[in-house]
């Protein structure tokens, strides 16, 4: 019985391991540094409003509806400041969950400066992740 169960565990690992390690993979790097608030990039910059509709080309992105409000937690500096990262929001009652990625940043207005985007960090390969 111990032998059967023994198979049945390694059968059951090797059928969840390949899923779970698909789960999330590393993308090519959009810049090498990012101008945010603080160190940590956890305070918002600003908050912007999306011109247009987004769809985004892959998983670093984050799609974006028209009118929603988007908060910029950081600008990417290379590539003449063409992306930025912040996370938009549902309604109150959505069953949308914030989520932090990458759009361009010609597609959004500023609406709201909150803090100056002074401190310039590096990224690293969790910048831009994919889960």
């Amino acid at each position: 019985m111990g032998c059967c169960m023994n198979w049945i565990l390694l059968l059951v690992l090797c059928v969840l391991l390949p899923v779970h390690t698909r789960a999330g993979r590393q993308m090519p790097k959009l810049s090498n540094k990012k101008k945010c608030a603080d160190e940590d990039c956890s305070h918002p910059i600003l908050i912007a409003r999306a011109l247009q509709d987004y769809y985004p080309q892959d998983c670093r992105f984050i799609p974006i509806q028209q009118g929603q409000l988007v908060y910029v937690y950081a600008m990417l500096k290379d590539q003449g400041n063409l992306f930025w990262a912040g996370s938009v929001q549902g309604s109150y009652y959505s069953d949308q969950e914030a989520r932090i990625g990458h759009f361009p940043s010609s597609v959004v207005e500023e609406t709201h400066a909150l803090m100056p985007a002074e401190v310039e960090v590096k990224t690293t390969k969790w910048d831009f992740y994919c889960h």
